[in-house]
């Protein structure tokens, strides 16, 4: 049976990008006599507010789309995440790595030209990879760290041929040096969107992921992250992301191009029928909604 999912994480309301994604995968579960699942990804304790959890809820209902109960949240299942943690410390796949963002981009700049990852952070460059034991104990005594993969070690340990299939790209190889050395813990909480969702998603039996193709790039690391745990493998749809008239995708700070907008403006079948008419590609927001 098929199972997908909508998974987003409460730190502002919800845009068209959102709900294109969200239909998708309501649409497709639906149409095979599968389950369509809400979570909520709420595990940074700064940045996720109830309000936007609650206006979530509004707006896929007023989408026509229902789920199960109860939802997942992330943030009551945290030893889900530090249990997985734990294997892959016990496997040493994992290190802690005490360096600041500042550190990090100062670094990378040192190096040479490093190109952002897609979702506009810089690659770690391994500053605390060769850390000995001395030297950790001797930078724990300043800061708490965070853990980070290793995946040069992860990748030794994994068959060669590592792929997964996505619905537009097809067989894709795993290449996490794409990536780099991910964050899976971070110093305020035992887990991060990397680890947590490849564990939710198993727990939950999610067999099709829909999202932006700005996360196609994370999906090596999630693919290398299941072999490493021994998850099963969903298949995966990248789809191209909403442009607004600028050419720039749709995020929560453009408050023109959330649903909450378009609720006050236009119905619920006239906006469904926006998105399909448009499928991704780049349209011009109607007047009234600007």
């Amino acid at each position: 049976m098929i199972v997908t999912r909508f998974a987003p994480s409460p730190t502002g309301l919800l845009h068209v990008g959102h709900a294109m994604s969200a239909l998708f995968a309501y649409e497709h579960a639906v149409e095979a006599g599968g389950t369509f699942l809400l979570r909520i990804e709420d595990i940074d304790p700064v940045r996720c507010k109830e309000e936007f959890v609650q206006a979530i809820f509004e707006d896929l209902h007023w989408l026509g789309l229902h789920w199960p109960e109860p939802v997942r949240r992330q943030s009551e299942h945290m030893n889900d995440y530090k249990d997985a943690l734990d294997q892959l410390k016990a496997r040493g796949l994992v290190y802690p790595c005490y360096c600041t963002r500042r550190e990090v981009e100062a670094e990378v700049a040192r190096s040479g030209h490093a190109p952002h990852l897609d979702d506009g952070t810089l690659p770690y460059p391994g500053t605390c990879r060769a850390l000995t034991p001395a030297q950790r104990r001797e930078k724990e005594i300043e800061r708490e760290p965070v853990w980070r993969l290793d995946v040069t070690k992860a990748m030794a340990s994994v068959p060669e041929s590592l792929t997964w299939h996505d619905r537009g790209a097809g067989t894709v190889r795993v290449d996490p040096a794409l990536v780099g050395d991910v964050v899976l813990a971070r110093k305020d909480v035992p887990t991060s969107y990397h680890l947590s969702v490849v564990v939710d998603d198993a727990l939950q039996g999610v067999s099709l992921i829909t999202r932006g193709e700005d996360l196609l790039q994370a999906t090596h690391i999630h693919r290398l992250l299941q072999a490493l745990l021994d998850l099963p493998t969903p298949e995966y749809h990248h789809h191209k992301l909403m442009m607004g008239p600028d050419g720039r995708r749709y995020a929560k700070r453009d408050l023109s191009a959330t649903l909450r907008s378009f609720r006050n403006h236009m119905s619920r079948m006239d906006f469904i029928n926006l998105l399909k008419k448009n499928n991704c590609a780049a349209y011009s927001l109607p007047e009234e909604t600007r």
